[in-house]
């Protein structure tokens, strides 16, 4: 293609490191905020040291790590196994025969009119507040344009305009769908009884239950919000990036809706 002093590179050099650079990047995404993210830098640290040593001729410690390195990629699967079907999981779904109206979600998310946006986050808000003072438990994950089809096919696919009637039915007590997450993307109610993976974080409140952790959980894992409503009390909380905050009043909600589900 063209040449760069003694360094003659083609396209498929520049494939190569994009397609590199995308794997990296996905699970990058599989896996921060996890324990399996720190266990990854501990695996990457041990190869790097294992080349390192290599190239300085330790011959004890090469033997060593050689044994380590020769049942690495089967060690991995098995630490990993979760995060591995996750990621074949988002691969083929990412195929274009697959996902045809890949360019209109899209377009559905990043140009969505700034009064459709107010209107969406009004919706969201009264309804939690409907939620707190029924004490009607609810969780509710905002997408904030983060591609969630990892944990839709865990729930029921509703693909519908949101509204604050169809918000508040799914989460009656006894409905068929009230149990488990409603995943919104923009002004779409995309799937509801989604099941969330749930958090192994041992340092929260012990009275928060299984709806709390579920949406730390799945914070830790992908980019994305949520807000849950208590059963038991009616307090509002919000999980983001693992962290959960409680007892969130009116005044705070509009704030954090606009600044999470963009």
């Amino acid at each position: 293609m063209f040449d760069i002093g003694f360094i003659d590179i083609r396209i498929w050099d520049i494939l190569d490191v994009l397609i590199v650079g995308y794997l990296i990047f996905r699970i990058y995404n599989l896996l921060k905020g996890s324990i399996a993210f720190n266990i990854f830098i501990g695996v990457v640290t041990l190869y790097l040291l294992w080349a390192l040593v290599g190239q300085l001729e330790m011959e004890l410690l090469s033997v060593l790590l050689d044994q380590l390195v020769s049942v690495g990629v089967i060690v991995l699967i098995i630490i990993f196994q979760p995060e591995v079907r996750r990621f074949l999981l988002l691969v083929g779904r990412s195929t274009l025969n697959q996902r045809p109206n890949f360019l209109q979600r899209i377009l559905d998310r990043n140009f969505q009119p700034v009064e459709s946006k107010e209107e969406t986050l009004e919706i969201i808000k009264k309804s939690l507040l409907n939620f707190q003072k029924t004490k009607t438990g609810a969780l509710i994950v905002l997408s904030g344009g983060m591609d969630t089809d990892t944990i839709i096919p865990t729930g029921v696919q509703v693909n519908a305009i949101l509204s604050q009637a169809l918000l508040e039915s799914i989460f009656i007590k006894n409905a068929p769908l009230h149990d488990g997450a409603v995943i919104i993307s923009g002004n779409k109610i995309i799937a509801a009884s989604c099941i969330l993976p749930l958090t192994a974080e041992t340092n929260l409140p012990y009275q928060v239950g299984l709806r709390h952790r579920a949406a730390v959980g799945v914070t830790e894992r992908l980019a994305v919000s949520a807000f849950i409503v208590s059963e038991e009390t009616g307090t509002i909380s919000y999980a983001n990036s693992g962290k959960l905050v409680r007892g969130l009043k009116e005044n705070d909600l509009m704030p954090l809706l606009k600044k999470y589900n963009q």
